[in-house]
């Protein structure tokens, strides 16, 4: 009874990446400019394949997927950090904070089990060519699509009603530039075992499977092109998985530090530097990483520019 009269925050405020007015001009800057480009790249790769009637195959559907997870991933952290910035306001309600945490975890969920579905759209068609038309079915494919919504929905809630039963009692300045889990949890100041307990469970299901199954699926695609007679044969197997290869160490490279290392190696820093990568750079990344090397998405793009060049002239 004693803890439901305590006091229980109703704001936090985001300390950010830096508390030098110099530095945070800078930051301002850089993340903004980040921010466009995450925003023009990814929104160009979502119209450039849904225009282009060449590109309506599974692989693009979920590269358009993936866009736009991405768009509202970076959309859903980097705009508030910008605000806090030019405003010099770094509050956030407890209310708006548990939002912002729901839809953090609902679209970070959704990029990490998309990338393991890429992966498994790369291996039917490298491994089993002759079967991919069959196998990767527009059926199956809204289901590998539409499936992460729904678990990710589900998933993200089950953090914010566990959340919201916690009080926070003290400090309410959380050392990150957004509302973070584990930030959040440290400022508890009631039992946050049942909590930590879940968010291992779900880093689990949502990072550790999707990336065991990546591995796998690479390690079955190796196999398969090293049979391949012809230099030139694999080499082309290759190139089809580089991009994909690419996101994959990116984003998972941060977020198994994030989540899954032991928290006695975690810092604030290090937790910062690990979401920005996830959360700004990578996003951010993607539509180049996607497209530079995609003979037929470079050409949509082409094609979608010049459309709108000739329409304004």
């Amino acid at each position: 009874m004693e803890s439901r009269n305590q006091t229980s925050a109703s704001e936090f405020i985001l300390l950010g990446l830096s508390e030098k007015p110099a530095q945070e001009t800078l930051l301002f800057s850089l993340f903004l400019c980040m921010y466009m480009v995450t925003v023009v790249g990814n929104l160009l790769i979502i119209l450039a394949i849904s225009t282009d009637p060449h590109l309506h195959t599974p692989m693009y559907f979920f590269l358009t997927n993936l866009s736009l997870v991405d768009f509202c991933l970076a959309t859903d952290t980097v705009p508030k950090m910008l605000v806090n910035i030019q405003t010099r306001n770094k509050s956030i309600s407890y209310p708006c904070c548990l939002t912002q945490m729901y839809f953090f975890h609902f679209f970070g969920i959704m990029d990490s089990v998309l990338i393991a579905v890429m992966a498994y759209d790369r291996f039917v068609a490298i491994c089993h060519p002759l079967h991919y038309t069959t196998t990767m079915s527009p059926g199956l494919c809204g289901l590998l699509a539409g499936g992460p919504w729904v678990f990710s929905c589900f998933v993200s809630l089950a953090h914010v009603f566990l959340m919201a039963r916690l009080v926070f009692c003290g400090d309410n300045e959380l050392p990150h530039y957004f509302c973070d889990l584990t930030p959040l949890l440290r400022l508890s100041c009631t039992d946050t075992t049942v909590n930590r307990i879940f968010v291992l469970i779900v880093a689990g299901m949502v990072i550790a499977v999707p990336f065991i199954c990546i591995l796998a699926s690479y390690a079955r695609i190796t196999a398969a092109v090293m049979k391949v007679p012809s230099a030139g044969g694999r080499k082309k197997a290759f190139s089809t998985c580089s991009s994909h290869l690419s996101v994959v160490t990116l984003f998972y490279g941060t977020t198994i530090g994030v989540y899954l290392c032991p928290s006695s190696v975690r810092t604030a820093v290090k937790e910062k530097a690990s979401a920005i990568m996830y959360t700004a750079v990578t996003p951010m990344l993607n539509p180049f990483i996607y497209s530079l090397r995609n003979r037929d998405l470079k050409g949509a793009l082409r094609k979608l520019v010049n459309r709108k060049i000739a329409s304004s002239s």
